[in-house]
């Protein structure tokens, strides 16, 4: 339900970005501090959390990452030359990165390199209009031996929080500069300036195996937790409850684990005891999820598209929402029949009353709530000539049918020729299929609301 969340969110910064860029020209200029300092670290942390303090301050943050069995190694698929040239930069950022290079030398994560190979730096935008400094890591990228730990799939880690009534999240700092660089492979992530050459000893954003060396440290760390209190997405730490009192004690364990390995949290940014919190983009409710209020607005004045470029971005993110939307599919059609590379740009009233619509819906999307394997579970599907639509349902306590999640796709190549009532089974059986983590095993029985006239003279033929 949630497998795109995390995209989302990415996405949704960049086109941040672009409405603060037009506005605000300075930012443009102001590379972003990673980690600035919290004047009071302790200031937002509850009180019974002090003897964590360790992992809230700024003496021991400030140190390098121990060496762990988490290191991340870096091995080269191929021998040779792997050198890129400097990328140009302004004045400000050439100033910048004059200063970002004196402080990341002070915290002791990089140092001068004196090795063979090196990759570019450049500049990247972040959420608040300012700049973030990283490596341009592709070729080294491909020639390195690929890193196949996997990451969770949100939606199955949104899926372990039925019945939780309590939230607290941490911001982990330094992110993927928690892990030290293997010793011996720092040479490989030696980077090039117009300042010199350069290796860092910390885990960079940029390497093709980051993310997965990341999520293997913090599953190994978080094992016996995992599912039952906590949830972990990278960085990304969401403990939850279903009491105030057995909280408290979640929470010391996730603290004292990560001060005993040495993993600090910004206490601005973290979260104590929420009945509400916002998690990979999505907003977490005791009852189920919804879509977080700051996106519904950008939805809501997203102007209207005059290239293909803009449908595409609008597309983009409504996308990752449509796990929300009713019949998402069928609405969108006329967008991405626009995109279509052989497709000539006309925006008529067609492609208006398909984008008004789809920023209605996203506006109005409901609460999606929990599924509970304790109650009867009603799916109803819809076939149209170009798209199957489905929503999977509970009744709640109002005595009401609440949706779980909706399902929308678009026939492909042979599917577009099948007959209504063949479109009308096979919707049933894409959401038997996509919702199988909740359908398979239920001994309770499922009832299917569909277009019962065609799947009868299928039954006949």
């Amino acid at each position: 339900m949630f497998l795109h969340v995390y995209n989302l969110v990415r996405f949704f910064h960049i086109n941040e970005y672009v409405l603060i860029k037009r506005e605000n020209p300075i930012y443009i200029t102001h590379i972003a501090q990673e980690e600035e300092a919290d004047n009071e670290p302790l200031k937002n942390i509850p009180e019974q959390y002090h003897p964590f303090a360790k992992v809230f301050g700024e003496e021991e943050f400030n140190k390098l990452p121990p060496h762990r069995a988490y290191d991340i190694e870096i091995e080269l698929t191929e021998e040779g030359p792997l050198n890129s040239p400097l990328y140009s930069m302004t004045d400000a950022e050439s100033v910048t990165l004059k200063q970002w290079l004196e402080d990341e030398l002070k915290a002791g994560k990089i140092r001068p390199s004196k090795s063979p190979i090196s990759s570019p730096v450049m500049f990247v935008p972040k959420k608040d209009g300012s700049r973030r400094l990283v490596v341009d890591y592709r070729k080294l990228n491909a020639r390195s031996k690929k890193n196949v730990y996997p990451l969770p799939r949100p939606d199955d880690l949104m899926s372990k929080l039925r019945g939780a009534k309590i939230f607290t999240k941490l911001d982990l700092r330094w992110g993927y500069n928690n892990v030290r660089v293997k010793e011996g492979d720092e040479w490989k992530t030696a980077f090039r300036t117009k300042y010199g050459l350069f290796e860092t000893l910390v885990m960079p954003f940029g390497l093709a195996g980051a993310p997965g060396a990341f999520q293997a440290m913090m599953n190994e760390v978080f094992q016996d937790l995992l599912d039952v209190t906590v949830i972990i997405y990278l960085d990304d730490i969401l403990i939850f409850s279903q009491n105030s009192a057995d909280h408290k004690n979640h929470v010391k364990e996730v603290l004292q684990r990560l001060q005993d390995m040495q993993l600090f949290c910004k206490g601005s940014k973290c979260e104590f005891h929420r009945t509400t919190v916002e998690y990979l983009g999505i907003v977490v409710l005791d009852k189920g999820f919804s879509l977080d209020k700051l996106k519904i607005q950008a939805v809501q004045e997203w102007p209207t598209p005059t290239t293909v470029k803009q449908v595409q971005l609008f597309l983009g993110f409504a996308n990752f929402v449509c796990c929300f939307v009713a019949n998402f599919s069928q609405i969108a059609r006329p967008l991405h029949n626009l995109v279509k590379k052989e497709v000539k740009w006309q925006w008529t009233d067609k492609e208006e009353g398909a984008f008004r619509e789809l920023q209605k819906a996203i506006v109005n999307a409901p609460v999606i709530v929990h599924a509970d394997p304790s109650k009867p579970y009603f799916l109803e599907t819809d076939a149209s000539g170009a798209a199957l639509g489905s929503v999977l349902s509970q009744r709640q306590e109002d005595g009401r049918l609440h949706p779980i999640g909706y399902l929308s796709e678009s026939f492909k190549g042979a599917e577009q020729n099948y007959d209504t009532h063949n479109k009308e089974l096979l919707a049933i059986i894409r959401s038997f299929e996509h919702w199988r983590i909740y359908l398979e095993g239920t001994i309770l029985p499922i009832t299917v609301f569909t277009d019962h006239c065609n799947l009868e003279y299928w039954k006949e033929s």
